[in-house]
């Protein structure tokens, strides 16, 4: 009797994706997801080798229309809770609750943009969502702490001295100084800010910094077109006000912009964003200025002058710092993204391949 051996498999058979092969997590990162090629700066992240032209676009078109549809809704939801409390409505037909709920309400629903920020990243360019964040994948947390430490002082020092120049002009950093809101209605406004604003703060970052200067970075090798455009409707979206507000605003979108890039993510942008805002928003509800229509874009010149130093000098703080530090500003050469289900790259420390990975400083 002849005994039939079997041959090698067919191609057919060696290539077809077996039901085990459709459901690995990494099968799955390989399949849907993508990085940049390693060397790629910060602006560079959405171009990727499964990159196509339209998805900048498609993916920005997407972004306006969700966040559209969720302030609607939140708005929405404000107002039948209006009808059902019997609140008054303003000036523009929106309901009010008061200067607390209201700025929480304005908060929030600038904060909401942030998972439909991370969520165009990985739905419409197919690339994990932590790549808006730094070119290693992830926020790298430890550098946003130091970055905490350099911008904390320096934001204290800014508003002291805007505060003196101020005074020596005959104007007042606080409009009316004298209104202190009583410590029950501060300790409210304050745990409000406190929970609110590290969201609101990161969400403009990740939008302007991160989603438009990557959405530009895909078309442009350079990241000056990108940080010129993000910076000019960073100011635009705070509204016109002054001339002098709107360039401060531009400026300052331009510094960070600069140093998204310059320092490979966008922790340093939000920490110096961060903290402003926590004063700002602070100094607002303890002297009843959270119900005002002003914003930075109406600041006089005097606090331009100041911010325009404190800016520069924490740009140069950080840069130094990261130049010492060695910090990772391109994309390494073995990116490792963590995938659910998947052991993942240790992520406490940061490659430091001599001339890979990390851009030289000089």
């Amino acid at each position: 009797m002849r005994t039939i051996l079997p041959g090698p498999p067919s191609r057919a058979d060696t290539d077809a994706p077996t039901v085990h092969d459709r459901w690995r997590p990494h099968a799955t990162l390989d399949d849907m997801l993508r990085t940049a090629p390693p060397g790629s700066p910060y602006h560079r992240l959405g171009r990727t080798d499964r990159h196509r032209w339209w998805q900048p676009v498609v993916g920005t078109l997407a972004l306006v229309a969700s966040a559209l549809v969720v302030v609607c809704l939140l708005f929405g939801v404000a107002a039948v809770v209006a009808e059902l409390t019997d609140r008054p409505y303003d000036a523009d037909g929106l309901p009010t609750f008061g200067p607390i709920p209201d700025t929480a309400l304005l908060i929030a629903s600038l904060a909401l943009l942030l998972p439909l920020l991370l969520g165009a990243a990985w739905l419409v360019q197919r690339r994990p969502a932590g790549t808006l964040s730094s070119v290693l994948g992830r926020l790298r947390w430890g550098w946003l702490g130091r970055c905490l430490l350099i911008a904390t002082p320096l934001i204290i020092v800014m508003l002291v001295g805007a505060g003196l120049l101020l005074n020596l002009t005959g104007e007042s950093l606080i409009p009316a100084p004298d209104t202190w809101v009583g410590l029950p209605e501060f300790a409210a406004g304050l745990l409000m800010v406190l929970l609110l604003v590290p969201f609101q703060a990161a969400a403009e970052e990740y939008a302007f910094r991160g989603w438009l200067l990557q959405a530009v970075g895909a078309y442009l090798r350079s990241p000056w077109p990108g940080i010129a455009l993000q910076a000019v409707l960073f100011a635009a979206a705070h509204g016109w006000g002054s001339g002098w507000g709107f360039l401060d605003l531009a400026f300052m979108g331009v510094l960070f912009g600069w140093l998204t890039v310059r320092t490979g993510g966008l922790e340093a942008a939000i920490a110096l964003h961060l903290v402003n805002n926590l004063f700002a928003f602070a100094l607002a509800a303890a002297f009843g200025g959270l119900s005002a229509d002003e914003t930075m874009a109406d600041a006089p010149w005097q606090v331009i002058v100041v911010d325009v130093l404190a800016l520069s000098a924490y740009a140069l703080a950080v840069d130094r710092l990261a130049a010492r530090r060695g910090l990772a500003t391109v994309v390494p050469p073995a990116l490792v993204v963590a995938v659910p289900g998947e052991p993942s790259a240790p992520t406490g420390a940061e490659p430091r391949l001599p001339g890979v990975g990390v851009e030289s400083r000089g």
